[in-house]
C-alpha cells in the first residue's frame, strides 16, 4: 500500500483557543480529510514530560524511545549525521541558547529565533571548549545549533529537549540527578566566559538576542543506531534529520507524491515556532500555507489513486491525535468537511 504518515507538530490548537482559531482557519482540504478519516484514541502526555509528543513518537518510531523522566537518546544518531562517529562513551547534545531574564526566573527562548551564524557559533564553541576540556569533557562541533559533549559518568542525568522546555521557567526542566550540580557549575563557567564577549556584543548591536547559556540533553551511548521501516523520509527538521539515515531521503513532498513508495514519513513543523511563541495570527497564516502546499496536494493524490492512504499525526504540547484516511473513505460524501475534530 502506498501510504504517507504526515507528522504535524503543534497542529492541534490549545483547548482554550480552539473554537476561535478553527472558526478563523481556512483549510478546506484538511477539513475534508479529517471528516472522512477514522480516528485512533488520543494519547495524552504529562504537562511536565521532558520531550514533546511528536518528539517521543519520532524517537519510538526509529527505535530510540526516551528513558523514563528524560529526553530521547538521540545524540549518537545526531553525531553520525555530522560525520562524528565516536567508538565509545556516553554523549550528549549541547545547544547554545538564550535565557530570557524575568523578574524572578529564567525562560528558555525558542532556538529557531536565535539566527546564530556558523562563524559566531564556532567562536563561542572555541571559548566553551576550554572549560569543557579542563573538566575532562570532550566537546565536538556539529553545526551552529548542535554540539556534542562526552560525559560517561553522567549517563543517568535526566534532561529535557529544548522544545519541551521552551517558553517555561527553566527550573523544573534543568538536568536532574547526581551530576546536576556538576553540570550547573560547568554551565555557569561558560556563561561567564561568554558574557560581554565580542560575539554577544556584536549580536546585541544587531538587535539579536545574546547567546548566554547552553542546553544539555539527548544522552546516548556511542554506536546507538536508529532504525526505520519507512522506504522514504521527507522534511525531518533539526535533530530529527539524524533519524532518517537508513531511509531514502526525498527532496520535497511533491517529489514524493509524484512516485509514492510503499511507506513514507513526511514531517512539517511549520506551525511549531508560532505556537511556541503564542503568535496565533501567525499560526493561522502558516496553516493556510500548509493547506496550499501539503493538504491540497495530498488530497488530490488520494482522489486520483496515486496515493492509497494517509495517516495524519497531529500534536500540541500534551496530546497526540491520529487520523487515517484512504481513497475509499473519501467517498463518504455524507460526512461534511469540518475542522471540529481538531478540538475534540
Amino acid at each position: 500500500m502506498k501510504q504517507i504518515d504526515l507528522l504535524l507538530p503543534f497542529s492541534l490548537p490549545p483547548a482554550e483557543l480552539a473554537k476561535d482559531l478553527l472558526r478563523a482557519a481556512q483549510a478546506p482540504s484538511l477539513a475534508l480529510l479529517l471528516a472522512r478519516a477514522s480516528a485512533a484514541p488520543r494519547v495524552e502526555f504529562d504537562d511536565f514530560a521532558r520531550a514533546l509528543p511528536h518528539e517521543q513518537w519520532l524517537a519510538e518510531k526509529f527505535g530510540l524511545p526516551a528513558p523514563e523522566e528524560s529526553s530521547p537518546p538521540v545524540a549518537a544518531a545526531a553525531m553520525a549525521r555530522f560525520g562524528q562517529k565516536p567508538e565509545s562513551g556516553v554523549w550528549f547534545i549541547l545547544q547554545p541558547v538564550h535565557f530570557h531574564i524575568t523578574r524572578d526566573h529564567l525562560v528558555l527562548t525558542d532556538t529557531r529565533r536565535l539566527a546564530l551564524s556558523d562563524a559566531d557559533a564556532r567562536s563561542l564553541f572555541a571559548t566553551a571548549q576550554q572549560s569543557f576540556e579542563a573538566a575532562g569533557m570532550p566537546l565536538l562541533y556539529g553545526d551552529a545549533s548542535h554540539w556534542f559533549m562526552r560525559a560517561d559518568a553522567w549517563a543517568g542525568l535526566q534532561t529535557a529537549t529544548p522544545d519541551a522546555a521552551c517558553g517555561h521557567n527553566i527550573d523544573i526542566w534543568m538536568p536532574q540527578g547526581a551530576q546536576a550540580r556538576d553540570w550547573r557549575k560547568l554551565q555557569n563557567e561558560v556563561q561567564m566566559d561568554w558574557h560581554g564577549g565580542s560575539v554577544n556584543t556584536a549580536r546585541e548591536m544587531q538587535g539579536l538576542k545574546p547567546i548566554n547559556s547552553l542546553w544539555l540533553w539527548g544522552a546516548a551511548t556511542a554506536g546507538s543506531d536508529c532504525a526505520s521501516t519507512y522506504a522514504a523520509v521527507t522534511n525531518l527538521q533539526g535533530w530529527a534529520r539524524a533519524l532518517a539515515q537508513n531511509s531514502m531521503p526525498t527532496s520535497s513532498l511533491s517529489t514524493l507524491l509524484a512516485k509514492p513508495p510503499a511507506s513514507a514519513l513526511v514531517m512539517d513543523d511549520t506551525l511549531a515556532e508560532a505556537a511556541l511563541g503564542g503568535d496565533w495570527a501567525e499560526w493561522l497564516q502558516r496553516l493556510q500555507l500548509l493547506e496550499r502546499d501539503c493538504f491540497a496536494p495530498i488530497l488530490a493524490a488520494l482522489k486520483s489513486g496515486q496515493l492509497e492512504a494517509l495517516r495524519l499525526l497531529m500534536t500540541h504540547n500534551t496530546r497526540l491525535a491520529e487520523f487515517r484516511v484512504s481513497r475509499h473513505q473519501l467517498r463518504k460524501f455524507w460526512q461534511t468537511p469540518s475542522l471540529a475534530r481538531l478540538a475534540a
